[in-house]
């Protein structure tokens, strides 16, 4: 395991596609406020070209989970992972198959978010085998802190998925309510882990250890309305912009400001309707969360839906044989609290 540090990793992202995506696509920022004295909280966007079908779901303790499957598709045959989770969690789903954003009842985040350069090596049967789908979800499952998921995370192997035709190349953020971080990727078939508070950043391409040398050239010394700023919607710009935005977030006296903060940092970073990625085409943000890792809460933004909504972990039954909840938050309705709108399905993954 690697740690790197950078002076201005004072601002570290978290961003997360779930790793299904296209070969040439790039999206996704995620940003972690841990520096204020109210609150750890998280912001992050999902871009893509089409709808993630996302979902908000609530699972309680005590879930059998298995790691070799992407939806009803059995990818790992041989030695998959098997759990119970151990914590209730709430996350944003993608396509029904997984999740790519959330926390649990003791407060740590997990965040998936794309990554060209991800490459888990070839499959080595004498580790249980956990699909990349499911990456975020053991890990919510089974941790309290980031420094209990970098202890389990080595004795399983992440393995490469793929949904509708797209590969699973992402890499994972997470942190906890005391403010500790991790970025993890795989790069070359072999894991490299950006551990520490100053890890506060992620987007996309490139990989980590390129993001941070790319950002050090820049100096923001004195921050200013005529300091210049890279502007685009590509991964670098939004890295090296959210790295300033939120090294500038002002002390926040209620959650409100907190959580309005973030969501600031990661409406700038937004990718707006029509703006061109790359060759491939139109990458919007689709959706933007917030979670205050603090005191349980989740935020939504649909960007197509005028509301933000939010939900508290608390307020939900988490004991083991609990009712898995859920909310499509399309309904243009939804607005404020939303936490008596869920409803009873079976288990979706």
């Amino acid at each position: 395991m690697r740690t790197h540090m950078d002076r201005f990793a004072c601002v570290f992202a978290m961003g997360a596609v779930l790793g299904l995506s296209l070969p040439v696509a790039e999206a996704c920022t995620r940003v972690l406020w841990n520096e204020n004295k109210l609150a750890v909280v998280t912001g992050r966007s999902m871009d893509w070209p089409e709808s993630t079908e996302p979902t908000l779901v609530v699972f309680p303790r005590g879930i059998a989970r298995s790691g070799g499957n992407v939806g009803p598709e059995v990818v790992v045959t041989e030695n998959p992972a098997t759990w119970m989770s151990k914590y209730g969690s709430m996350v944003t789903t993608v396509y029904g198959i997984g999740a790519v954003d959330g926390l649990n009842e003791r407060g740590l985040g997990a965040h998936l978010l794309f990554l060209t350069a991800t490459d888990f090596g070839p499959r080595d049967a004498s580790k249980p085998g956990v699909v990349v789908s499911m990456w975020a979800q053991y890990v919510l499952d089974n941790a309290a802190t980031v420094a209990e998921a970098l202890e389990i995370l080595p004795t399983v192997q992440i393995v490469m998925a793929e949904a509708r035709g797209r590969k699973g190349t992402v890499h994972l953020a997470i942190e906890d309510a005391s403010g500790d971080s991790a970025i993890i990727e795989y790069i070359d078939g072999k894991r490299v882990v950006h551990h520490g508070r100053e890890y506060r950043i992620m987007t996309n391409d490139p990989s980590y250890d390129e993001q941070l040398a790319l950002l050090a050239k820049l100096d923001f010394s004195n921050p200013s309305s005529d300091l210049p700023l890279p502007g685009n919607v590509n991964p670098r710009d939004r890295f090296q912009r959210a790295a300033y935005y939120t090294s500038l977030l002002p002390e926040p006296k209620t959650e409100q400001e907190a959580i309005a903060g973030v969501l600031a940092v990661i409406r700038n970073v937004s990718v707006p309707f029509g703006a061109p990625y790359k060759g491939f085409g139109v990458y919007n943000t689709e959706y933007r969360t917030a979670t205050d890792l603090t005191n349980g809460r989740y935020f939504f933004e649909l960007t197509t839906n005028p509301n933000v909504i939010w939900t508290e972990l608390s307020r939900f039954d988490l004991a083991p044989g609990a009712p898995v909840k859920m909310l499509d938050p399309h309904d243009v309705e939804l607005a404020g609290d939303v936490s008596g709108k869920f409803h009873t399905i079976e288990k979706p993954f």
